[in-house]
């Protein structure tokens, strides 16, 4: 440490010593006792962690491993066919007939759920509507009922001989003979008009939590330029909520694709394929009593190539999501 010189007021030179100087910081050590003191939230962890494991990351890996193999399920997979299985499901008609339909559930759950959602979002979300937390119970209601129970339920309304709504159409002189909903011609658009129905009430939370976000003063400053309800809608409303549209948009394309269990329910697939999605085309080949040696290598090579495509298209929507962020920021 040396010092510095200074002239005085007097002009004579005065020695100021330098401010003491601290010394280096030494890396901070991990307490022992870290991993003792933490103990209790891996206990809580663990749980949840091999469920994950053991239901959803090595039914994954298994999917793969097993795609590769001519294997019935019955003991150790040992007939390796390659590719075999991945080339006949990119080649049956079946599997992209099933694909289209999954494709089709998500196109109308993407067109026609999430804009009449989005305007029923805006009437409930209105502070001078009476009651409208009833309303909005009863729209949820659907979401939380078990969707096979749904499908049990609508596949009996709709039957042609008895059926309540055949009934009802009659009584009212609205049709003189019964409709056959579930007909090789009818059964798909009646599907998903009820996988709409099920699914309308997650899609309006997801609005209704998306206009919490617009701020009160841009409705205020619209009102004083004399905007119009609509102008309101379409210059504030709208851009500012949406980058959660295309989260909303994204979470209503992964829900829709997969809508086995109300499928299953209600057609189990038919009339002649008529209703058959990707799931069910799996689930014909992996457990399908009627088989008599099930296929669950080639399930499982379907299950992938569906995984992949859907993984493709997830991903495209990236840039748009990205776009929309980096918009809504500004």
């Amino acid at each position: 440490m040396t010092s510095t010189s200074t002239v005085g007021p007097g002009g004579t030179t005065e020695q100021v010593a330098p401010p003491p100087q601290r010394p280096p910081a030494t890396p901070r050590r991990r307490r022992p006792g870290t991993l003792r003191r933490h103990a209790w939230q891996y206990v809580f962890l663990a749980p949840m962690l091999l469920l994950f494991v053991a239901f959803t990351l090595w039914p994954m890996v298994a999917s793969w491993w097993y795609s590769f193999f001519d294997w019935d399920g019955v003991g150790p997979a040992t007939e390796w066919v390659g590719f075999a299985n991945f080339t006949e499901v990119l080649t049956s008609g079946r599997f992209w007939h099933a694909f289209r339909n999954s494709f089709l559930f998500s196109l109308v759950a993407i067109c026609v759920e999430m804009p009449l959602a989005l305007l029923v979002a805006i009437l409930l979300n209105s502070r001078r509507l009476r009651g409208r937390n009833l309303y909005r119970l009863l729209l949820f209601l659907p979401v939380v009922t078990t969707t096979a129970v749904v499908g049990i339920v609508f596949a009996v309304l709709l039957d042609p001989a008895g059926g309540f709504i055949n009934e009802l159409l009659r009584s009212t002189g609205l049709v003189d003979s019964p409709v056959t909903f579930l007909s090789e011609s009818s059964a798909l658009p009646t599907v998903m008009a009820i996988d709409v129905w099920k699914g309308f009430g997650i899609t309006l939370v997801y609005w209704l939590a998306a206009l919490q976000t617009v701020p009160e003063d841009l409705y205020e400053a619209s009102k004083v330029d004399g905007a119009n309800g609509p102008q309101t809608l379409r210059h504030v409303t709208i851009p500012v909520i949406a980058p959660i549209g295309v989260v909303i948009l994204l979470l209503t394309f992964q829900r829709s694709m997969n809508p086995f269990d109300l499928v299953q329910a209600m057609t189990q697939a038919g009339p002649n394929y008529a209703t058959d999605v990707v799931a069910t085309y799996i689930y014909r080949y992996a457990f399908n009593p009627e088989l008599n040696a099930p296929r669950y290598g080639f399930a499982c090579a379907a299950g992938v190539v569906f995984g992949v495509i859907t993984l493709v298209m997830t991903a495209l929507q990236g840039p748009l999501l990205r776009r929309q962020y980096l918009k809504g920021s500004r």
